[in-house]
């Protein structure tokens, strides 16, 4: 009798919580997801139930990896912390460790804050949106969050860690089917610049500006991503213009 009331008292306090895991393809020490950490604590969110938030990022930066995952050699976990992981994997492998081992009750994938861009196409070469993209697979919501870089000028992460706040608090509390997720992606500003505003937009479809120089044998990447179409109402446009772009991506 007494294990059959715990069993169901565990199940009463599994349906009263909520946990968040929170990933990203910059690393487990990248200042992104320190941010992500930090607007999740600020968003207070006043949900009906309590939420706990759990850091499974990778131990190295793995920028644009895609969706890569690990299958034929071992995956190494450590444990930093009561609520964080550093795993020897990709984004992706991320996800899938935080699911079938960490946590049995994981309501969201919080990606980011990614150090770049992950607009339109993108999301196809991201390791950031790949992890939200395998917790859709499950049929798990996500947000993938990325701040667009101008050039090699820093990041104002305070007022991203604001942003992001802003954000969180109105996505975490829209309803949102199976099998999709949320692409967020801050525009870089100047000091100076106007409040940006939030616009749910259609991502760019248009491929990213392809160009190599070849030094002997060897080609290296010239594209700028600065220079790629941005067609009007996309979400390339709406961040390139100093606006907060949310697109909304269905896989089925």
């Amino acid at each position: 009798m007494y294990f059959f009331v715990l069993g169901i008292l565990t199940e009463l306090k599994l349906l009263r919580s909520m946990t968040f895991i929170l990933t990203n393809d910059d690393g487990v020490n990248a200042p992104g997801i320190r941010a992500l950490w930090e607007a999740m604590n600020n968003a207070d969110l006043s949900l009906p139930f309590s939420n706990e938030s759990i850091i499974v990022a990778p131990q190295r930066q793995l920028s644009g990896c895609g969706h890569q995952v690990t299958t034929k050699q071992p995956i190494n976990l450590q444990r930093l912390s009561e609520v964080e992981y550093a795993i020897a994997g990709t984004p992706a492998d991320c996800t899938r460790i935080a699911l079938t081992h960490i946590s049995k009750n994981i309501k969201w994938v919080l990606s980011g804050i990614n150090s770049g861009g992950n607009m339109g196409v993108d999301v196809y070469i991201s390791g950031t949106v790949a992890a939200v993209r395998e917790a859709a697979f499950h049929r798990i919501p996500g947000i993938a969050l990325s701040q667009y870089r101008q050039g090699k000028k820093l990041v104002d992460w305070p007022k991203v860690t604001r942003l992001a706040t802003i954000v969180l608090r109105d996505l975490l509390k829209r309803p949102i089917e199976a099998g999709a997720f949320w692409n967020v992606n801050f525009p870089y500003l100047e000091p100076e610049a106007p409040e940006p505003k939030i616009v749910f937009c259609e991502p760019s479809t248009q491929p990213l500006p392809v160009s190599y120089q070849k030094k002997g044998e060897d080609f290296y990447y010239t594209g700028k991503y600065d220079e790629r179409d941005h067609a009007p109402g996309t979400d390339v446009d709406v961040c390139f213009s100093g606006n907060i772009a949310i697109t909304k991506i269905q896989l089925f």
